[in-house]
């Protein structure tokens, strides 16, 4: 008898499960990632009288899996330069609401009498809103084209940065036992350290692989590449002490910034979805229901916590940031909900012991809640709006319009800001490089040279000597490379003032290459009069070859350059603008009326109050189209409006066919026909064209088959005759009808 291994059993009834629950839940219009929570439940130890799973082990090495290939997608849709790019509103709100959340877990959780560990975690688990529960919502109320949400999807990409932060700060925590500043000041800078360090790596080296091989990827070997490149930087990830969904992050950030990203997103979305179900089934075979029933009354506190708690700190970050009152309100009441990222920091708590078994199925349950109020909290969010600004009093509505009309001017930076800024920036930028360079030389390069090529103080040398020599280029920019001269120009101009900070700056750049110079050295050798040699020789180095230094290395920067900017250049796109008015991408349907028409024909501006701010054809760009240009199938339009012009025009771009149309039918309804003509038929002794079948039948006569003469594509002034075989491509419905 042939013996299957029980993970294939076991696979079998998740997948089985998941599948029948996810069927439902689709039906009822629910999230189905609460469908594969109820279907854990189900296959679980707790409930015996279906199939369980047996091996638990497996099947939580197959739910890791699934958390890097989850956090590998949420990379895909984060990308550093969209966090860059989210502003300060976005910012501050999601800053206030996290620091808000954190506290307010840990009250409540300290308040009902639970230990330090687990109130802390619970502060982490209420901290971060859910990405695919808020876009699911958006995209089923339609409302992704509201001002709001594009400020939602800017908090959504910071959320998702200090989630990252927030898994190496609970796993530092968890396994000190204890609130140690030091640890967790080490625990940032190295997250910091290596965040910036893969990045410029991976933005130098990745989409400069994926240019030269484009031609040899089709689709299997583009899939196969991005796991691989995901896998591997889950294993870099590891290795540095990192958890590996942080490396699967960090990759799909990485992948978000090239030209291939919509291509890689699309191939891995299928085995994304795979195991995330697997992980999100793996969820809910953890949850207790009796535990559920123990803690109804904290799950009912955790929830109003959650709801009310996101509601005032999201709402008020906003105000804060200068938003207004009807976006701040519409922003709190869109982020009141809990739900991936809390999974990942529960589950955290339970694979490091640090947390009591039932944090986790409450955080499931508050999580399974607040999905199903999120729509409803979205929709009602307006109305709401409108009747706090009824009850409130009018000075107050005055007041909060004056902040945010005042905080969307447009500001300048000094001379000083923009100088300080760059050399920072600088400064961050190369220290990161040369400390990665002396750590690669000293712990990987010199033993691989002493071991394999020459022996002795001999190898020693050579490995000093190259290492310097590579790090010559990123030296000579950090305490050499002039930076801003048009600001740096007009503060040395103020001779009474500014030269002296600036002579300090330069001072400052110089003493830094120095050090990075003296601590690569210290790992080989410990000796004074090896370290003066050698800096004395980088920097007569640095000077002579000063040129050529800034050739090689402007080539180098060029190319990151190249590289990050190349998605954006691809699909420029304009400015948000500060007001109510803003930007919004609309997609031409097929079936929509505006295809075909010229931008005057349409007159959307003077009809709907909307301008045409580029369309997008494929990879053409139209930037501020003309009165003569036409709009065809599945353009992209940028248009600028209010919400409500905006939805007033989002119908005629998507388009609609009436069901009782009579154009509208299945297309298996379409077939090729053989009907034979006889003296009875409605259509006997008359032409083709007179015989009204394009019209009522929506049909084409193809060809006739006359007396064993076959006409292909006949004439349509050719009269039917008696015992013609005509051969019809039309609706199968209605073409018999017309011609028996």
């Amino acid at each position: 008898m042939i013996h299957l291994p029980v993970l294939i059993t076991d696979l079998g009834l998740i997948l089985a499960a998941a599948g029948v629950t996810t069927l439902l839940f689709k039906r009822i219009k629910q999230p189905l990632v609460l469908g594969y929570i109820l279907a854990g439940l189900l296959v679980g130890p707790h409930i015996k009288f279906i199939p369980t799973v047996t091996d638990n082990e497996s099947i939580h090495i197959w739910a890791e899996i699934g958390v890097i290939f989850l956090l590998f997608s949420l990379g895909l849709e984060f990308s550093f330069k969209k966090l860059v790019k989210v502003g300060g509103s976005a910012s501050i709100t999601a800053i206030v609401e996290v620091a808000f959340m954190l506290i307010t877990g840990f009250v409540a959780g300290m308040a009902m009498g639970w230990s330090t560990m687990d109130s802390i975690f619970l502060g982490g688990i209420l901290s971060v809103s859910s990405t695919t529960i808020i876009i699911r919502a958006f995209e089923e109320l339609g409302v992704k084209h509201k001002k709001f949400a594009g400020l939602v999807f800017g908090v959504l990409i910071v959320e998702d940065l200090v989630a990252i932060l927030l898994l190496v700060l609970l796993s530092t925590l968890a396994v000190s036992q204890q609130f140690a500043g030091s640890e967790m000041l080490i625990s940032i800078l190295k997250l910091c350290f290596f965040l910036v360090l893969w990045f410029i790596g991976g933005i130098f080296l990745v989409p400069t692989f994926l240019k030269a091989t484009r031609k040899l990827m089709n689709d299997e070997t583009m899939l196969v590449v991005s796991i691989a490149l995901c896998l591997i930087m889950v294993l870099l990830a590891v290795k540095v002490g990192f958890s590996p969904a942080l490396g699967a992050f960090i990759m799909g950030s990485i992948l978000a910034e090239t030209t291939q990203a919509e291509r890689i997103e699309h191939l891995t979305k299928s085995v994304k979805d795979l195991f995330a179900a697997i992980f999100f089934v793996s969820v809910g075979m953890l949850i207790d229901p009796s535990i559920l029933i123990d803690y109804a009354v904290p799950i009912l506190i955790i929830t109003l916590a959650t709801v009310l708690g996101k509601f005032l700190s999201s709402g008020m970050g906003a105000l804060v940031s200068g938003q207004p009152l009807k976006t701040s309100v519409q922003t709190g009441m869109s982020l009141a909900q809990i739900g991936e990222f809390s999974f990942i920091i529960a589950t955290l708590g339970l694979t490091l012991k640090v947390t009591s078994d039932f944090l986790y199925p409450i955080a499931v349950a508050v999580s399974a809640i607040t999905t199903f109020t999120t729509p409803y909290l979205i929709k009602f969010s307006e109305p709401f709006y409108r009747f706090l600004e009824r009850k409130l009093p009018q000075k107050w509505v005055e007041g909060i319009n004056r902040y945010s009309s005042s905080t969307a001017g447009i500001t300048t930076l000094s001379d000083w800001k923009i100088l300080l800024k760059s050399y920072s920036f600088n400064t961050i930028i190369h220290a990161v490089i040369l400390i990665a360079l002396v750590f690669l030389g000293s712990r990987y390069l010199q033993p691989f040279i002493t071991k394999n090529i020459i022996n002795g103080n001999n190898g020693i040398i050579i490995s000093l000597v190259l290492s310097l020599v590579i790090m010559t280029p990123f030296l000579w920019a950090l305490a050499i490379r002039r930076i801003e001269r048009k600001a740096y120009t007009n503060l040395w101009l103020n001779k009474k003032y500014t030269r002296g900070p600036l002579v300090a700056l330069e001072v400052l750049r110089i003493a830094l290459a120095i050090f990075f110079v003296g601590f690569l050295i210290y790992q080989f050798y410990s000796t004074i009069l090896a370290l003066g040699i050698a800096l004395v020789l980088i920097i007569s180095g640095m000077i002579i070859f000063s040129r050529k230094l800034q050739g090689f290395y402007n080539r180098l920067e060029s190319r990151f350059l190249l590289n990050l900017n190349a998605r954006e250049a691809q699909k420029a796109q304009p400015e948000i603008l500060p007001w109510d008015t803003h930007l919004a991408e609309l997609t031409v349907a097929p079936e929509s009326r505006l295809v075909g028409q010229t931008l005057v024909d349409l007159s959307v501006r003077e009809k709907y109050g909307i301008n045409i701010a580029l369309i997008e054809r494929g990879k053409i760009m139209i930037p501020t189209p003309g009165r003569d240009e036409r709009l065809y199938p599945n353009d992209k339009v940028l248009v600028i409006g209010t919400d409500d012009q905006l939805a007033s025009v989002k119908e005629l771009f998507e388009g609609s066919i009436e069901e009782n149309n009579e154009s509208s039918f299945p297309k298996k309804d379409m077939t090729l026909q053989k009907i034979v003509i006889n003296s009875s038929s409605p259509v006997y002794g008359q032409s083709i064209r007179n015989s009204g079948i394009r019209e009522t039948t929506q049909g084409l006569v193809v060809g006739i088959e006359r007396k064993g003469e076959r006409i292909l594509n006949p004439d349509s002034n050719m009269v039917f005759e008696n015992e013609d075989i005509v051969w019809i491509v039309g609706n199968n419905k209605k073409v018999p009808d017309l011609l028996k």
